[in-house]
């Protein structure tokens, strides 16, 4: 049923070149790392041709330096060029789940094409090269979109001198035009999420041993990240912390976006305290999936975007990481995203307690729950 279900959502918003749009009304367009995930669902419902279109897509627009924009107009290309100051795309990037979609492909004897192994290590040693120099160690941002997780309370620093929608949506856009007019210094973070994204990406890629120079060195990459992060942990609030280029921290708000660490530090004790926060319901557990901000927290709100709901890839990559650790994270979190994505009748996210949506729905991310539905039927089966 939620293959199925997932099949109709993904073929229902499906675009020429060759992929799908995350939402017909709300999103028609083409996101970097929706696309990633939704290549992942469709390996695993049997569409490995589907898988690489849309990846494909993904790469077309990627610049001669290996940058990858998160957002391509196909449909109309100079529909925000005076925004972007580029045609068809974007001026920034999201986090590189293509490493993860590719290596999903090849664990579903689906084997990866060579351009698209190519073009992926091109947009790692991007963020790599470029988004590491001069900093502290981990991978830097240049804008809160580039996070995937817009609206989170740990940018609102940035939004001065109280943070509302209004006001941050404003300043979101004349951060695009800092950028455009070549003034890239109004948001510079190295945010745990994204260092942990591209560290467990790098990872993800290098495992396919396709190009062995580049992957040697992806994965060395990996696991200075992995060690940069394990620095960062903040034992007196159980996270870890972002900071800007001088290494100095810039929020420790706990929001369930850096937990997403737990997927390449090898820390024991720090991993193991982050994942049980999953299954606690004075923390993020909640039945629906975990929550997307500490209900410690007053900033806390499970149903405006990006402040509190439970959002499907983050359950996705949190079960991921459950998994690694063998941890009873994963099941839980499994449960709750299958009951989010059912109840929220596909939503872009929901709240953790209820399962209703506010977002956008059908999203065509949401997919992934068929995936992690996969998994726990046959957890069943082996009783």
């Amino acid at each position: 049923m939620l293959v199925a279900g997932a099949v109709e959502v993904l073929d229902g918003h499906w675009r020429p070149p060759g992929y799908s749009v995350p939402n017909a009304a709300t999103y028609p367009h083409q996101w970097l790392w929706d696309s990633c995930f939704h290549a992942v669902v469709r390996a695993h419902t049997g569409e490995g041709d589907r898988a690489v279109e849309e990846l494909r897509a993904v790469f077309a627009h990627q610049d001669d330096d290996g940058f990858v924009p998160h957002l391509t107009y196909w449909s109309d290309p100079a529909a925000a060029v005076d925004f972007w100051g580029r045609t068809a795309t974007s001026c920034i990037t999201q986090p590189p789940m293509y490493g993860h979609a590719l290596a999903e492909l090849a664990r579903r004897g689906i084997d990866p094409p060579d351009d698209l192994v190519d073009a992926a290590h091109a947009g790692l040693a991007h963020l790599l090269d470029v988004r590491r120099a001069g900093g502290a160690g981990g991978v830097r941002i240049v804008h809160p979109w580039e996070s995937g997780c817009d609206d989170s309370p740990r940018w609102d620093r940035w939004c001065p001198p109280a943070w509302t929608p209004e006001a941050w949506r404003a300043r979101k856009g004349a951060l695009v035009a800092d950028l455009v007019a070549g003034r890239p210094d109004g948001f510079v973070v190295e945010p745990a999420s994204f260092t942990a994204l591209v560290a467990f990406n790098g990872r993800e890629l290098a495992g396919l041993g396709r190009r062995p120079a580049a992957d040697r060195r992806l994965a060395a990459a990996a696991d200075e990240l992995a060690d940069v992060l394990t620095g960062r942990w903040d034992p007196a609030v159980g996270t870890w912390a972002d900071v800007d280029p001088s290494g100095a921290v810039t929020s420790v708000v706990r929001t369930l976006d850096p937990l997403v660490a737990s997927l390449v530090v090898d820390d024991v004790a720090q991993c193991t305290t982050a994942l049980d926060q999953l299954v606690d319901t004075s923390a993020f557990g909640a039945r629906f999936g975990p929550a997307g901000v500490h209900r410690g927290e007053a900033v806390r709100d499970p149903d405006r975007y990006w402040r509190g709901p439970s959002w499907p890839q983050l359950s996705y990559l949190l079960w991921l990481a459950g998994r690694r650790w063998d941890h009873p994270a994963a099941a839980v979190v499994a449960e709750g995203l299958v009951g989010g994505a059912v109840a929220s009748g596909w939503g872009e996210y929901w709240n953790p307690d209820t399962g209703t949506t506010t977002g956008a729905a059908p999203q065509s991310w949401t997919g992934v729950a068929a995936v992690v539905a996969e998994w726990i039927g046959r957890q069943a089966e082996r009783g």
